[in-house]
């Protein structure tokens, strides 16, 4: 018999290892837990680890006759900066990494007779504007403006949520049965900054690597220029969107992508906090202008007015509670015990 479980690739990622935490604290429903790399023993204990890659076949096999799984949180991706170098490759994990696990849902949401939720970050990267004029002029993006992404990590996940909403709503609708479709879900979420774990390669990462160099006592090049501004947030609302989401009624949900965002700071902002707490920070600026264009072609800040309508989204970290609460004291616990 098939046990019920909930799915999270990506596991040993930033919010990966955030979410198993969050969800093992509110339910007992075992979490099975994917990742290239292994897992640190606390989440060891408590997942069923599974070191493994999406792309293969008999994994999936495997899964879909040992468990039946209630929910799929897909966070495995090669991220923006790597995928880059990478781009075929890129395609393969990002891509049909997912269109994998969007069959393994549909399968399991047909023998189950009713939906799988498949939960799926996406990111700001989906977002191209043409120009700082552009970027000025639209402070506030909507989901459904400028989707002209410049990187193939961004083109990957605009096509993945084109690809989910296909499932959801349009899967085998030409068959002669009524099909059962999956529930997909996605967030578009800013930059993530966690307190826990390094920043990983993403091109917004300046901001936590700024942080994270200034808590070790290192100086630190930013990569873009001073007046660069994007939206940001800290990780526990990260996993509180990603939650609530999962938690909200189907019939209330009138699209199937959302923004969240929580607060937007320029790179000479993020730089005035930290030395706020870090006075002796030594914090330098080296554009990076391939890097540069690519956060110029993201948006300033998100609209995320439909997620706080429609599933009662709202941050619970503004950037001095972000910086206060959570990010300074157990960043600064983290290096003070190296």
């Amino acid at each position: 018999m098939r046990k019920k479980a909930i799915l999270i690739t990506g596991a040993a990622g930033e919010i990966g290892q955030a979410l198993v935490r969050s969800i093992k604290e509110k339910s007992d429903i075992p979490v099975v837990a994917i990742d290239l790399s292994t897992l640190p023993d606390e989440m060891r204990m408590l997942t069923v680890p599974i070191q493994g890659n999406i792309l293969d076949e008999a994994l999936l096999k495997r899964l879909i006759s040992e468990f039946e799984f209630e929910s799929i949180f897909h966070l495995a991706a090669l991220l923006s900066t790597r995928s880059e170098f990478t781009p075929d490759e890129a395609h393969r994990v990002n891509v049909a990494g997912t269109l994998g696990l969007l069959n393994l849902a549909a399968e399991q949401s047909q023998w189950r007779g009713e939906p799988v939720k498949f939960i799926f970050p996406s990111s700001i990267a989906a977002y191209g504007m043409p120009d700082l004029e552009t970027k000025t002029a639209y402070a506030r993006v909507r989901e459904w403006e400028w989707n002209y992404p410049r990187t193939m990590y961004g083109c990957n996940k605009l096509y993945c949520e084109q690809l989910g909403t296909y499932y959801a709503h349009y899967y085998r609708q030409l068959a002669a049965e009524t099909p059962v479709m999956l529930d997909f879900r996605c967030l578009r979420f800013p930059g993530l900054i966690s307190a826990f774990t390094v920043p990983s390669g993403g091109t917004s990462d300046y901001g936590p690597e700024m942080l994270h160099a200034a808590a070790a006592g290192k100086p630190y090049a930013c990569f873009v220029r001073e007046d660069v501004r994007i939206p940001f947030m800290a990780m526990p609302d990260a996993i509180k969107a990603l939650l609530l989401l999962t938690e909200a009624p189907r019939s209330a949900l009138k699209r199937t992508v959302f923004n969240v965002t929580s607060f937007s700071l320029s790179a000479a902002e993020f730089h005035q906090i930290v030395l706020q707490h870090f006075p002796d920070a030594q914090i330098t600026y080296k554009p990076d202008l391939k890097r540069q264009a690519i956060v110029d072609s993201w948006p300033a800040d998100l609209d995320d007015s439909a997620a706080r309508r429609q599933w009662g989204w709202s941050p619970d970290y503004d950037a001095r509670r972000a910086f206060d609460e959570y990010l300074v004291p157990n960043i600064r616990e983290r290096y003070n015990h190296n």
